[in-house]
């Protein structure tokens, strides 16, 4: 298997373990990947394989403290791609200093072509968007702040 293809597979097994799925097969040649999720008490006691040494500059930075941020932050749930309006010829769902009450729309993020609403956790004033309109965005990713 080549380093690039090794270091992918061993992101999506990371992706996988973090989204509760239990199996994750990929296959050099013609490539193909199959994805499985089984009942929690199975995929518990399924182990991971752990990181190569390969990648331990991306655990270094991982290992760095996170920004901290006054307010309520509203994080990522899912890995996926970031869109701050409903649709491209739109403006954006919430722009830096609007109100916002809880439960309402804040962004969308994309996930295996299914687009996800992602709802204010509070009442309050949008303080930062943290990112860009089409960014990816990682799981537990802060996304926007709320104060």
């Amino acid at each position: 298997m080549d380093k690039a293809l090794q270091e992918f597979t061993f992101e999506l097994m990371r992706h996988a373990a973090e989204q509760g799925l239990s199996k994750v097969t990929v296959t050099e040649g013609n490539f193909s990947i199959t994805v499985e999720n089984t009942p929690a008490e199975v995929a518990a006691a399924a182990p991971v394989a752990p990181a190569p040494a390969a990648q331990a500059p991306a655990q270094e930075e991982a290992a760095q403290p996170e920004e901290t941020y006054s307010g309520t932050v509203v994080s990522a749930p899912l890995v996926g791609t970031f869109y701050a309006a409903n649709a491209p010829e739109e403006p954006p769902i919430v722009s830096v200093g609007d109100t916002v009450t809880k439960g309402q729309t804040l962004c969308i993020i994309e996930a295996m072509k299914t687009m996800n609403t992602i709802e204010s956790p509070c009442d309050g004033k949008v303080q930062k968007i943290l990112v860009a309109n089409g960014d990816l965005v990682e799981y537990h990713q802060p996304l926007i702040v709320i104060e």
